[in-house]
């Protein structure tokens, strides 16, 4: 620091003085291009030149003028307007020249200066005449110069601008890259959880396959169920049907019986005489007798027909249908309940009335 003028006092390199060259008067950036030469051989940048034209000109009449920012200089430009100006292409190709100094420079691992407008810009406001050139480390803010020696600042420490922008550079670097490494967790975290998701739906689809499968397996010991059931109720009502039928055919014969006899017994009384009548008459006798004691045959029972005793008890089998779940518990607790439950209550049992 200067004592006498209170100004930081910092050697300037040839490139930064070259960069200073280089840049625009208007947007204080340096020259992009293509760069224009004004008739007072000072340079524009095309696009601030046209900014600058259409400020002077805003009803964009036919040429036109304006003056040059840095000598006030009048220039006049013809019906092309901006686009008449001559390109500085010497000035161009310095720019790429001090552009490429500048990536081999960086790629070297040195860092590149600040520019000029970067120790130029913003100015105090205390002292709007000065830049803001120093920070002051005591109240954590950028200052002036003046500020330092004149200022609210006298009596703190202050440090050069650039050495707490590199510092504090780094530091956000530091942010930066633990937020990238929290992101990385975020972005490995979220992956995890669409693999989950994945691996959710495959479970589902497999779960559902064979809830499907145990379904269609009930089915199936239910409908060989019925049919062994349905061929039971067959087979009783077959031999019901076969047993009175059997006796329906004995009350036939003897009807048949009953009728010859009876035709025998009317055939003797009317064409045999009274002793021959009386010498068979005993036999017919026992005959008729005997024919009238098979008439009382077998009857079938009250009820007989009745088919109730077949009738199917499923209110067990339905309550245990209803509760049939998801496992809740563990393996073995789950292995446990059911055999608890058969013991009460049997594997699907049925019960006849």
């Amino acid at each position: 620091m200067d004592i006498q003028t209170g100004q930081v006092v910092r050697p300037v390199s040839a490139m930064e003085s070259l960069e200073k060259q280089l840049s625009c008067p208007i947007c204080l950036d340096m020259f992009t291009k293509p760069v224009v030469i004004l008739p007072c051989q000072h340079n524009l940048c095309r696009s601030c030149a046209n900014d600058l034209y259409e400020s002077k000109n805003p009803y964009h009449y036919s040429g036109g003028t304006f003056r040059c920012p840095t000598c006030r200089f009048e220039v006049v430009l013809d019906r092309h307007g901006v686009y008449g100006l001559q390109r500085n292409l010497l000035v161009e190709n310095i720019i790429d020249i001090y552009k490429q100094q500048q990536e081999t420079r960086a790629g070297d691992g040195e860092e590149p200066p600040l520019k000029d407008k970067d120790t130029k810009e913003p100015k105090c406001k205390e002292h709007e005449d000065e830049h803001i050139n120093i920070y002051c480390v005591s109240c954590q803010t950028p200052t002036c110069s003046m500020c330092k020696v004149f200022g609210q600042h006298k009596d703190c420490e202050v440090s050069p601008l650039h050495a707490v922008y590199q510092s504090q550079k780094n530091e956000l670097c530091s942010a930066v890259e633990l937020l990238a490494a929290g992101n990385s967790c975020v972005q490995a975290v979220m992956a995890q959880m669409d693999d989950t998701c994945k691996l959710i739906r495959e479970n589902g689809e497999l779960k559902k396959r064979r809830l499907g499968e145990s379904f269609d397996l009930l089915y199936a010991i239910l409908e060989e169920r019925k049919g062994q059931l349905l061929e039971h109720i067959g087979q009783v009502e077959q031999q019901k049907v076969s047993a009175l039928r059997n006796l329906a055919d004995q009350y036939k014969q003897q009807l048949q019986l009953s009728n010859q006899l009876q035709e025998k017994l009317s055939q003797s009384m009317q064409s045999c005489s009274a002793a021959e009548f009386l010498l068979t008459a005993k036999q017919l006798q026992d005959e008729a007798q005997q024919t009238a004691r098979g008439a009382q045959l077998q009857r079938p029972e009250p009820g007989y027909e009745s088919m109730e005793h077949l009738t199917l008890d499923t209110q067990e089998a339905e309550a245990l249908l209803a509760r049939m779940d998801f496992r809740q518990g563990g393996e073995e607790e789950d292995q446990e309940a059911d055999r608890e439950q058969q013991q009460s209550s049997g594997e699907e049992e049925f019960l006849y009335q």
